[in-house]
């Protein structure tokens, strides 16, 4: 049963433009590139290429002398939510018992890299930045470029193959139980890929619980 949506929007703006975020809900903004000043119940925060924000009241978000391109990932209570604006939504399963987190990081393949067989303790979006990337999930591959998002749900075991001849990087959004704080979220299927050497590196961002789930 799916009891919430989580949607992913791309937002470009132009300098000095405004993007005003009035719904309360857990949201997070990752700075794609240019500068982002948010602003949220008297806080001001300064966001720079690749960094992240991560909160639940409403805000603005202002874009700097250059502009901005901003990703942003928003949690919303029940399915299937108006999908006109965003590029991607997916339904997830949580259960109302269990403490849940919200956490933003960025994952960074050197040419020929894998992500080998594995799940995940929770679903979430990803959108490329860099490079391509295949991605095999329940029998079916298809390949992502730059710009491009897509969802994983967590128990489906996916292989990722980077690029060969390119350094390929993603940012993501994922919603996991809160006792995974500070923690690996990743499990390998394969007892012989348990022990090969994970080339990926992972700059985290936002790691945050959340209320109201």
């Amino acid at each position: 049963m799916t009891t919430h949506t989580l949607q992913f929007f791309r937002d470009l703006l132009p300098a000095g433009a405004a993007l005003s975020l009035t719904a309360t809900l857990p949201r997070v903004l990752y700075l794609r590139w240019g500068s982002l000043t948010v602003r949220s119940r008297g806080s001001v925060a300064t966001l720079s290429q690749n960094s992240a924000w991560h909160g639940q009241e409403a805000h603005d978000a202002v874009a700097g002398k250059a502009g901005a391109e901003l990703y942003r990932w928003e949690l919303h209570l029940g399915p299937d939510k108006d999908a006109a604006a965003c590029a991607l939504q997916a339904g997830l399963n949580l259960d109302p018992a269990t403490a849940y987190l919200m956490r933003c990081d960025r994952v960074d393949f050197p040419p020929g890299g894998i992500a080998y067989t594995h799940t995940h303790q929770g679903g979430g979006i990803r959108c490329l930045l860099d490079g391509e990337i295949r991605v095999r999930v329940t029998g079916k591959e298809h390949l992502v470029r730059p710009g491009e998002a897509w969802f994983e749900a967590g128990p489906d075991p996916v292989l990722a193959l980077a690029s060969e001849t390119m350094a390929t990087a993603f940012a993501r959004v994922m919603v996991l139980p809160a006792a995974l704080q500070g923690k690996s979220s990743i499990r390998y299927v394969l007892p012989e890929d348990q022990d090969k050497p994970k080339r990926q590196t992972y700059q985290l961002f936002v790691d945050e619980p959340i209320d109201g789930v």
